[in-house]
């Protein structure tokens, strides 16, 4: 029995020292990036820990089997802003590997016997890129929305004053504070230096950032261009109804605020003051029947 023991303890180190010995092959074969210039880009702790292992991946990645999703995962970061972050393949790579330590989780959990919890985290862990690209596209168009009335109006003000529409931009970006509007229209600025046609550098950015209110105002620009209307008026028109809009949006949230509220109140504050009011006379009550 001892020799049986021994031979079997032998046997498992030595499939553990190949085991490992294949994987640190593997991994070495891949190249980890040790630096990656993220710009003025908030890129979460948990994704600049993972990015340098996603050459593991990159094969599937890049596969053709992959192609839609791949094409799915650009058009989300284009509308994140974070296209020069994170190329399609370098995001798949990172929810593959958080897919992954989510069933290394499942299976730990299912060895321990307790599953609930690995599971609730499991999912956490799986759906947090996803969730944490659509809260981020979800911000990125809000501050578009709120900055365009803005800058409609100066664009309006310098072009009726006898300005052309390119350099007013360009004076206008270069004063701006630096945001997600200001980033996507010096882009297509710089296109247009290069030697792109307006229009066909504003519908560029009008479907690489697909916000509703930026998309309605690029077609009437590109459309007073075509048909020769004045450009001045038709931004004034857009600058109006954009900051129409802009109002009517503050008012539902506004009027949104009072329903909201009730959730919070009717769970945490209501039975707090049930407990203060109603604790002492119901512990008078029960003494009596002692």
């Amino acid at each position: 029995m001892p020799l049986i023991s021994l031979f079997a303890a032998l046997c498992a180190g030595v499939s553990c020292s190949c085991v490992v010995f294949f994987l640190g092959r593997r991994i070495a074969g891949f190249e980890v990036e040790k630096r990656r210039d993220f710009g003025q880009k908030r890129v979460p702790a948990v994704f600049r820990l993972v990015l340098p292992f996603t050459g593991v991946t990159r094969a599937f990645a890049s596969s053709d089997g992959a192609a839609a999703w791949r094409k799915s995962e650009q058009v989300k970061l284009n509308m994140a802003g974070y296209a020069d972050v994170f190329s399609p393949q370098d995001f798949i790579g990172i929810r593959i590997l958080f897919i992954a330590v989510a069933l290394a989780l499942l299976f730990i959990g299912a060895l321990s016997g307790r599953i609930m919890i690995p599971f609730l985290m499991g999912v956490l862990i799986s759906v947090y890129p996803g969730v944490w690209l659509s809260a981020t596209i979800k911000a990125r168009q809000l501050s578009i929305m709120k900055a365009l009335p803005n800058l409609l109006d100066l664009l309006t003000l310098s072009v009726e004053s006898g300005r052309d529409l390119l350099s007013s931009l360009r004076d206008i970006l270069t004063r701006r504070r630096p945001d997600a509007l200001g980033e996507e229209l010096m882009l297509a600025f710089r296109e247009i230096q290069l030697g792109r046609k307006r229009s066909e550098a504003l519908r560029a950015m009008a479907e690489r950032v697909r916000q509703i209110d930026l998309t309605a105002t690029v077609n009437a620009i590109c459309q007073a261009d075509e048909l020769g209307v004045s450009i001045g008026q038709q931004l004034r028109i857009q600058s109006d109804m954009q900051r129409a809009k802009r109002f009517s949006l503050a008012e539902k949230i506004a009027n949104e605020a009072s329903v909201k509220i009730i959730i919070p109140v009717v769970v945490f504050i209501l039975p707090a003051v049930f407990i203060i009011l109603l604790g002492p006379l119901l512990l008078q009550t029960a003494g009596l029947f002692k």
